[in-house]
């Protein structure tokens, strides 16, 4: 394991490192759904600190807050998956193909990101029959109706889908995926 270094630093370079002109930070890599994800995210956010905050410090705690905000955490959940999706970074094991002949560690890999579309395209289809008997649904505790939130987790499932074939396409013209070579898509923040 890889022993940490901190270097000590002084008060004035503290203070200096404030006048270094600022690093250009790039976004274009975040897709639509991690912007939409980042503001469901920040709703729940405050519907859980409203919550909170009328519970324990008002005495008298609003209902309506805790079925959003369970309802916008499946949407940051779906749609965040979708990024995961985006960027390989769901849950894999990869010990397999350190072990196996190259060809058949592609050949593998190629099965699972198959796999991986099938069941990304069947899981979009399952909810679109979902959506399609519960759409009429309404919220307990608020008079709205829940299609709003079914909708989002179906657009999750769909770009789940789109991304998945993305990743296969790309995959497939780089010839290796992140099972066989993770290293080759680790980042310096990882």
């Amino acid at each position: 394991m890889a022993e940490e270094h901190h270097t000590e630093i002084t008060v004035e370079e503290i203070a200096h490192a404030f006048e270094e002109v600022p690093v250009h930070v790039d976004l274009s890599h975040h897709g639509i759904e991690d912007w939409i994800t980042l503001a469901v995210f920040w709703g729940m956010v405050a519907c859980v600190f409203l919550q909170f905050f009328t519970r324990y410090a008002l005495n008298n705690s609003l209902a309506w807050t805790e079925e959003i905000a369970i309802n916008a955490l499946v949407v940051v959940v779906f749609l965040g998956a979708s990024m995961c999706v985006r960027i390989s970074r769901h849950i894999h094991v990869d010990v397999l193909y350190h072990y196996l002949p190259e060809r058949a560690g592609r050949w593998l890999a190629l099965a699972v990101d198959v796999i991986r579309v099938a069941f990304f395209a069947y899981g979009t289809w399952l909810m679109w029959r979902y959506v399609s008997i519960v759409a009429h649904e309404r919220m307990v505790t608020v008079n709205l109706p829940r299609r709003w939130f079914f909708y989002a987790v179906l657009a999750g499932f769909a770009l789940m889908f789109l991304r998945s074939i993305q990743v296969f396409i790309g995959n497939y013209r780089r010839g290796y995926s992140v099972l066989e070579r993770p290293g080759a898509f680790e980042t310096a923040g990882d």
